[in-house]
This record gives structure tokens, C-alpha cells and sequence, in this order.
């Protein structure tokens, strides 16, 4: 990449893990990675 537009790239991966981030992790509280994973699947 040339550096122009890069911030263009990076908004649908930050939007995909503000959403995970807020609409599943943090309202059920996994213990643990195995946890998470189970709960993503």
C-alpha cells in the first residue's frame, strides 16, 4: 500500500470487533478463551 486511503482498509475489521466486542463478550462474561470460543461458534 502507498500509505492514501489506508484508514479505508481498517474500518470494517475495527467495526467487526467493536461489535463483537461489545454485543457479545462483554455482556456474557466468558471465563475464559475456551470459554469465548464456544460461545463464538
Amino acid at each position: 500500500m502507498d500509505g492514501k486511503d489506508r484508514w479505508m482498509d481498517n474500518v470494517f475489521i475495527e467495526r467487526l470487533w467493536r461489535s463483537l466486542k461489545y454485543e457479545d463478550i462483554s455482556i456474557k462474561g466468558y471465563a475464559d478463551g475456551t470459554e469465548l470460543r464456544a460461545g463464538m461458534a
